[in-house]
Parts: C-alpha cells; sequence; structure tokens
C-alpha cells in the first residue's frame, strides 16, 4: 500500500505560478513512477505529467508543456509539479498517483490515488 496526499492547491490568478506537493508513506516511493492528473467539473480526468522512479524520465501533456514541471525527491517522499503561467483552463482538482511500473499516462495504469487539491485560476 501507498498513501499519498497532495497539497499545495489554492486561488490564483491567470499568469501566476503555484507548487504542488504530493507526499507518499508506505512501501518504497522509489519503486514507484508517480504521474499528476487532473479533472474539472463535468470532466473526465485527465493526464497532466508524470515521472519515472528515478526521475530521470518525465513526460507531459501538450496543454501544460513548457508551462508545468514535475520533479521528485526520493529522499524526501515527495513528488512536485511546478505550476507556471497559469491558465483558467488549469482550473480542476489535482490528483497524484502512484504507478509499480513505468511511468503512464493511462488512468488505469494507477495503483494508488490521494485525495487531490483543488486549482482555481481566475482570469
Amino acid at each position: 500500500q501507498v498513501q499519498l496526499v497532495e497539497s499545495g492547491g489554492g486561488l490564483v490568478q491567470a499568469g501566476d505560478s503555484l507548487r504542488l506537493s504530493c507526499a507518499a508513506s508506505g512501501r518504497t516511493f522509489s519503486n514507484y513512477a508517480i504521474g499528476w492528473f487532473r479533472q474539472a467539473p463535468g470532466k473526465e480526468r485527465e493526464f497532466v505529467a508524470t515521472i519515472s522512479r528515478r526521475g530521470g524520465g518525465t513526460y507531459y501533456a501538450d496543454s501544460v508543456k513548457g508551462r508545468f514541471t514535475i520533479s521528485r525527491d526520493n529522499a524526501k517522499n515527495t513528488v512536485y509539479l511546478q505550476m507556471n503561467s497559469l491558465k483558467p483552463q488549469d482550473t480542476a482538482v489535482y490528483y497524484c498517483a502512484a504507478n509499480f511500473n513505468s511511468p503512464q499516462s493511462v488512468v488505469s495504469s494507477y495503483d494508488y490515488w490521494g485525495q487531490g487539491t483543488q486549482v482555481t485560476v481566475s482570469s
């Protein structure tokens, strides 16, 4: 079992930045690829970014490429999502998830999920 807790969400204006954190406990954190997903009201959960077990591989959705950066600190059992140049369309609940295999962009590939943190971007 891996327990994940997201934090760092909030209400910001367009163009601002936020950094989300995903703190893990339980099994060896470095055994898991971690992904960030988001879900806006009335929409399906969608892939945002993912990072490999050691942090050497990162992948992004086209909609956030160049604005968001995913990173991890295995010594702190934490993954971060730095979000810059935020847009109103980035408004959603953001979730982190753990995958025992390679980084994936598919929701169903992830075994453990956090409870989510709300990000609201006003125009």
